[in-house]
């Protein structure tokens, strides 16, 4: 069964996560299901709304560490890149379950969906300073934005774990509910917002997003610039193969 699942039904476009072996961690092949996806729901007129979702227990660990170092990004057609320029310039609405951890991107699509629906068990995290690594998505933009400066640096240059109710008070979800709720939640709001118009759906959306719309292209491109130096640095390197070797990174010599 694949790890990436593509449902429409409806006028919804639903993706699930469906690695759960190794806790949705995310892989260079699924990235490519993942733009994939994007770009089918972007094209099908049918489609007016999409909606990620994981398990009741995990929305995704993140990036597959081994798959990764065997298939670091690489220029703009690299499949998690592809996957960041279609989510960030997504046209129609789009909404998030979140149940369990939500590790890096797990964390920073979230920034670009409209609305998400979290079970009261999600932990949403951005570890990227303790991988020796800087942010991605248009994070280092959008963070600071919604949380504020302090709160964003806690998450971002501490990298440490914040809880489902601290994600509803700085404004990243919209609700809180107990997990086996939650994709229900995020599925009656998107048929919802299917039967409405998708002519001014997509116009409220672009409106809203029109004034920083050119601020998270460009960020996501510097991040690109600076996270793909950083990952062939020292730190980096340290902190890959402490993962790797299950072993704390020693970070003093970098």
């Amino acid at each position: 069964m694949s790890d990436i699942l593509t449902h429409t039904d409806g006028g919804v476009t639903t993706i699930t996560f469906n690695r759960l072996d190794k806790k949705n961690s995310i892989t260079a092949a699924m990235y490519s299901a993942l733009a994939d996806a994007l770009d089918a729901a972007s094209a099908d007129a049918a489609v007016r709304v999409v909606v990620f979702q994981g398990h009741e227990t995990i929305f995704s660990a993140g990036n597959d560490i081994a798959d990764f170092l065997n298939n670091p990004p690489s220029g703009e057609n690299a499949p998690v890149i592809r996957f960041l320029y279609a989510l960030s310039s997504f046209a129609k609405p789009v909404l998030a379950s979140v149940c369990g951890p939500a590790v890096g991107i797990g964390t920073t699509l979230l920034f670009h969906c409209d609305l998400v629906y979290a079970g009261d068990n999600a932990a949403f995290s951005m570890p990227f300073v303790n991988l020796g690594l800087c942010p991605e998505a248009g994070s280092s933009l959008l963070v600071p934005q919604m949380m504020g400066y302090h709160r964003a640096c806690e998450a971002l240059l501490l990298g440490e774990p914040f809880m489902a109710e601290a994600a509803l008070e700085v404004g990243l979800v919209n609700r809180v509910v107990p997990p086996t709720e939650a994709n229900g939640i995020a599925q009656t709001q998107a048929r919802k917002l299917a039967a409405k118009p998708l002519s001014a759906l997509v116009e409220t959306k672009r409106l809203m997003k029109s004034g920083t719309a050119a601020q998270v292209t460009a960020k996501i491109n510097e991040e690109l610039l600076s996270f793909g130096r950083m990952l062939r640095e020292p730190a980096a390197r340290e902190a890959f193969g402490a993962f790797m070797e299950k072993r704390r990174p020693d970070f003093s010599k970098v």
